[in-house]
């Protein structure tokens, strides 16, 4: 089973998210701070984690998640308000993979992550 990581300060993004990957199959932990993803993170790797960029350190947890030992095979999708280029391009040269738009809903994961779950 794939595990997930998301990480947002809002406690509706977390749950909402969570609800929907976890209805995909997916095994999903909830993260409102930087300090508890680097925590958890530290006991284990998730696959994917889902990081809300607008959290005040989010481009720097992303570059101690990538230094972490197997930080690089993690899948990190930047989540952003709007597709604002000055954001997408802090969180790509901090090593995400990939962005979503939220808030996001179940056809927006569902075209995100669908083919983990088919994997799987």
């Amino acid at each position: 089973m794939q595990r997930m990581l998301i990480v947002d300060d809002s406690a509706v993004i977390r749950k909402v998210g969570k609800r929907i990957l976890n209805g995909m199959g997916f095994l999903v932990a909830e993260a409102s701070s930087s300090s508890t993803t680097l925590d958890l993170c530290a006991r284990r790797l998730p696959d994917a984690i889902i990081l809300d960029a607008g959290m005040e350190d989010a481009v720097e947890t992303i570059t101690r998640v990538r230094a972490m030992k197997g930080g690089e095979g993690v899948r990190i999708y930047y989540c952003l308000v709007k597709a604002d280029l000055k954001h997408m391009m802090a969180g790509r040269r901090a090593g995400a993979d990939d962005f979503l738009v939220k808030p996001f809903d179940r056809d927006s994961l569902a075209e995100a992550f669908g083919r983990y779950v088919e994997a799987a």
